[in-house]
């Protein structure tokens, strides 16, 4: 079903934000920027094949960043009438004026704004119906269902969801984008001689035709579940640890962390001497990319309104870069690289767009089979990481590897290490596919601690 004039309108976005921050300098700000989003977004959930529940949610909220010298002072609302423009805006010029000074803080240079946006494929016009999320709910249920061993329906849903937004400053940036997601995924229930165990499986994507179908997400669903009934706990001591391609995805996000522009300006990243060194194995490559069509986190612009551009952040092993917005790269000296993230009401922090470790060349069956004994790591949960050192641990389940193959479930263990070490001899598998925005192939460290009884 097909509505494309009812979807937000970024153009009037626009005008929102160019009327908030002319109002800010007639306030008396300096400079100013301003961001408006608009979203509507509706998801059903189903359970034993009935409907259990379905939600409606539509947001129309701004944010406001002024700047009286080197003063700032920023603000998130959703009063956007006449009266509530004015009396945000006044109140956001008055904290300014009452702020510590930031000589890092200011807006992009204006040369360095994204005048001529690239065209990125990121909205797809199909509205799904009730009638049609509940019927996609089910059929995911039945999947899931139908593979022995699954007993109860935790939760089925559908969704689909679009949004608009806009950013604007007082230096002549204005630019709009609209953006739609859909969704679906189960979580269901096992239960083998009194012992029961939970599991999901989901996908998303910015238009139908990307996402996988709902029968292979309910079958992979109800087997994740199916198979991790009966858990055995394991002895410890330092073994190989193949992490799964949906958890593996940690290692990325740890990465981005310590080589954001903030932290290491802070003295707060265990990268932060490493910018042009090996820090993972030659030949290991990871991309950011925020012009790929589809993308989840795709953008023209960064969150300054600022060029941006597909990177190698690790380039054959090496470091090549930290993600930098504004502030970041004058408190360091270096030239800013496009990853602002943009904050509503606040200052932009940095970070990634779409991001995703490079395959390997071998299969993840493949790499299984090199090991005597270990473990493949399925879930995670309760990390911990010290931003400082890099000293990582975190609570995992999943399967014993034993004489190359998957023996049987396990749970309640720890693996710990230090992520500099792990990089290091971290090995991409083959098994890469683009589900997020936050993208990794399955990944073996070969010696890691791990915790068991």
């Amino acid at each position: 079903m097909t509505h494309p004039n009812s979807a937000p309108d970024p153009q009037k976005l626009q005008d929102i934000a160019a009327d908030l921050i002319a109002r800010a300098r007639r306030a008396g700000a300096d400079s100013a920027e301003a961001s408006v989003s608009e979203s509507r977004t509706t998801e059903l959930s189903v359970r034993d094949g009935a409907l259990e529940d379905i939600e409606r949610s539509e947001s129309l909220d701004a944010g406001v960043r002024v700047f009286v010298g080197a003063r700032q002072a920023g603000v998130a609302f959703s009063d956007l009438s006449e009266h509530g423009r004015s009396l945000t805006i006044e109140r956001a010029v008055a904290m300014a004026r009452l702020s510590p000074e930031d000589p890092f803080s200011a807006l992009a240079e204006a040369e360095r704004l994204c005048t001529n946006p690239p065209e990125i494929a990121m909205f797809d016009p199909t509205q799904w119906s009730p009638e049609e999320l509940e019927a996609r709910s089910i059929d995911v249920e039945q999947a899931a269902r139908a593979i022995h061993g699954v007993s109860k329906t935790d939760a089925a849903f559908a969704s689909f969801g679009q949004g608009a937004a806009a950013y604007a400053t007082t230096t002549g940036f204005n630019q709009g984008w609209r953006k739609s997601m859909f969704s679906y995924g189960a979580s269901v229930i096992a239960e083998r001689n009194g012992a029961m165990e939970r599991d999901y499986a989901a996908t998303a994507a910015r238009r139908p035709g990307d996402l996988r179908t709902t029968l292979d997400i309910g079958t992979e669903a109800g087997e994740r579940t199916a198979q991790r009934v009966g858990p055995h706990k394991i002895d410890s001591g330092v073994q190989p640890v193949v992490f799964d391609r949906r958890v593996a995805t940690t290692f990325l996000s740890a990465l981005c962390g310590a080589i954001s522009g903030p932290a290491v300006a802070r003295g707060i990243s265990f990268l932060r001497d490493k910018l042009g060194q090996p820090v993972f194995a030659p030949g290991i490559n990871i991309v950011d990319d925020p012009h790929r069509d589809w993308g989840h986190s795709s953008c023209a612009f960064d969150g300054e309104g600022t060029v941006n551009r597909r990177s190698n952040l690790i380039e054959d092993g090496r470091l090549t870069t930290w993600l930098l917005n504004s502030a970041a790269s004058r408190q360091l000296k270096l030239a800013p690289t496009g990853h602002a993230r943009r904050s509503m009401g606040g200052a932009p922090g940095a970070g990634p767009t779409n991001l995703h470790l490079e395959a390997g060349k071998q299969s993840r069956e493949a790499m299984i089979g090199t090991i005597d004994s270990g473990v493949l790591v399925m879930e995670m949960f309760g990390p911990s990481l010290n931003s400082n050192t890099g000293d990582w641990s975190v609570g995992v389940s999943g399967y014993r590897i034993s004489k190359g193959q998957i023996d049987h479930p396990v749970s309640e263990i720890t693996v710990a290490g230090n992520l500099i070490d792990i990089f290091a001899r971290l090995i991409p598998a083959s098994d890469l596919e683009f589900r997020g925005s936050v993208n990794s192939p399955s990944v073996l460290v070969d010696k890691l601690s791990v915790g068991g009884l």
